[in-house]
């Protein structure tokens, strides 16, 4: 089973877990599931996420171009740093 580990920093938690129920269907859509949210205890704006997924080539893809288009919009967008994880 794939996952991807995502890390925002400068966020707060109620606005990633805004962002993240307001993408769940298109998440969903892409194969892609939430199942796990954290604050660093020690930086509270230090949040982290895990999803599986049912592709992780796909994926990562859709990752690599939704992220690309967002910065060529806006090249200051603060985006999570994806951490992709197959299974051993």
């Amino acid at each position: 089973m794939a996952h991807v580990l995502a890390r925002l920093t400068g966020a707060t938690l109620e606005d990633v877990k805004q962002q993240l129920a307001a993408d769940a269907a298109s998440h969903a859509e892409q194969g892609m599931h939430l199942e796990h949210i954290w604050t660093n205890d020690d930086d509270p704006g230090d949040i982290l996420f895990l999803l599986r997924v049912d592709d992780l080539s796909h994926c990562k893809q859709l990752i690599s171009r939704v992220h690309a288009e967002i910065h060529r919009d806006d090249p200051s967008a603060k985006l999570p740093h994806m951490t992709f994880l197959k299974e051993a």
